[in-house]
């Protein structure tokens, strides 16, 4: 598992991109843009990455840390995960 920023990063555009948005194509989702105000993900999408984080970079995420600012765009997910992980 590695908790580097641009990992982290890469992981979590590749995982929204394929996953949520069914493209290939990098350019389709700039790290900040709101995955919310687009309609890129709801609660449900929240929930899958959730998921998605806590399988792939072994970390716990509390209920109460399922909010917009963690999770509203590539950048502030990578920085929470990132949080997360070097808080294990």
């Amino acid at each position: 598992m590695s908790s580097d920023a641009n990992t982290i990063r890469a992981a979590v555009r590749g995982y929204i991109l394929e996953n949520l948005m069914f493209s290939s194509n990098e350019a389709d989702l700039p790290d900040d843009a709101s995955l919310l105000d687009r309609g890129i993900i709801d609660s449900t999408g929240v929930l899958e990455l959730v998921l998605f984080v806590e399988e792939r970079f072994g970390v716990k995420v509390k209920d109460s840390d399922m909010l917009p600012r963690n999770f509203d765009t590539v950048n502030a997910l990578a920085r929470f995960v990132g949080s997360l992980a070097s808080a294990s």
